[in-house]
């Protein structure tokens, strides 16, 4: 970034702060009484500060991005075609997007390609970063994307005052599917729920992902029956059609390797994509080696397609250590395009600080890689 650019973004953050206090402060001080006219008038204002940045810095961008995305418009009105997609749909995440999506912007960049989606995570529970991610989805849409939300089931952060009934947070893991399947979390799920219709917009939502796992999440088998996640599934789509969000997209994202795929389906009219995440960390974790995009997806694809719904591959990456990175996605990608025809959407994973497997950050990062980025471009020019 030039010092013209940095000079531009700091009068336009400052700016932004100043405009933020000015209007939120009035109305903080007949805010959420439990929280605190102070707590408002800083997540108020800090929203108006990423509206305002959003609009001001990243403008002229967003509206060569959106031309360059005119092709999907049809397609990201239409929940139906995204259901039946005929091109393949390419996405990201990246762990800066709660301040900015020029890191995704970037790796577009570099590929020279834009992504149809946009990829975030959230967890279930009581604090305002819980909630629907309001902010984000909409920065999303104004992008010319459709947002895909990962809604991970943590349950530990509700509130006990605000959700009576529930179980003490020592006891919420065990059972954690039964007692959403039961009704326990229901209103969280319906504000969610009408969250998600108001956009007006399709969207991916994939919960309660690797649920076959049971080393990983609390919602795995080690806590829960594949009967509960199934129960459980089945009463949120339930509530999410009863409140008239039916514009949601629903993601269905097993772990590849622990298998029981049956035991833990929902069913076909609960089920709109099959996901799966294909991550090779290579040697840089003592648990792992250099895996095949073959030996990581191609091994299950068959036991995957046998759903007879689109697949996407949710997180797609591979670390740098231990083989030729770029040989790797060279393969992946060409394998997709050949053999894997149910693949429909991959969702590359792009986190420079990755911790969620392990307590040393690992970086999936890529746009900086020249040979890797080669390949991928080479590869993905033919989709469009």
């Amino acid at each position: 970034m030039s010092w013209k650019e940095r000079t531009k973004r700091t009068f336009y953050f400052l700016f932004a702060i100043a405009l933020g206090c000015g209007i939120v402060y009035p109305f903080s001080l007949a805010g959420n009484k439990s929280k605190g006219p102070i707590e408002n008038l800083m997540v108020q204002t800090t929203n108006v500060v990423h509206d305002v940045e959003e609009h001001a810095i990243l403008e002229q961008r967003e509206q060569k991005r959106a031309d360059k995305l005119e092709w999907f418009v049809p397609i990201a009105n239409s929940a139906e075609k995204l259901k039946h997609p005929k091109e393949m749909l390419l996405g990201g995440s990246d762990n800066h997007t709660k301040e900015s999506y020029e890191s995704i912007i970037k790796l577009e960049d570099a590929l020279h390609t834009t992504f149809p989606i946009i990829h975030i995570y959230t967890a279930w529970g009581s604090k305002d970063e819980e909630q629907f991610p309001t902010l984000q989805v909409s920065a999303i849409l104004e992008l010319g994307s459709i947002p895909f939300i990962t809604w991970e089931p943590w349950l530990s952060d509700f509130d006990d005052k605000e959700f009576p009934g529930i179980p003490k947070v020592e006891d919420r893991d065990k059972g954690c599917l039964a007692a959403i399947a039961k009704g326990v979390y229901d209103a969280y799920i319906l504000k969610w729920a009408a969250d998600a219709k108001e956009t007006g917009k399709p969207m991916f939502l994939r919960v309660g992902h690797e649920m076959n796992d049971p080393y990983r999440y609390p919602w795995g088998p080690q806590n829960n029956k594949p009967a509960d996640f199934v129960a459980a599934w089945r009463h949120i789509h339930k509530l999410f059609v009863q409140a008239g969000a039916v514009n949601v997209i629903w993601v269905w994202s097993p772990h590849p390797s622990y298998g029981y795929f049956d035991a833990f389906y929902p069913g076909s009219d609960y089920v709109d994509y099959v996901g799966v995440g294909v991550l090779n960390f290579g040697t840089a974790v003592t648990w792992s080696k250099w895996w095949t995009f073959g030996e990581l997806f191609g091994a299950h694809y068959a036991a995957l397609d046998s759903f007879r719904k689109p697949i996407m591959i949710t997180e797609f990456g591979s670390l740098g250590v231990g083989g030729d990175r770029s040989k790797w996605f060279a393969d992946a990608l060409d394998s997709i395009q050949l053999k894997y025809h149910s693949v429909k959407s991959v969702v590359f994973y792009h986190y420079s600080s990755d911790k969620t497997t392990t307590d040393k950050a690992l970086n999936w990062y890529i746009k900086d890689d020249a040979p890797t980025i080669k390949a991928i471009r080479k590869r993905i020019v033919k989709w469009k």
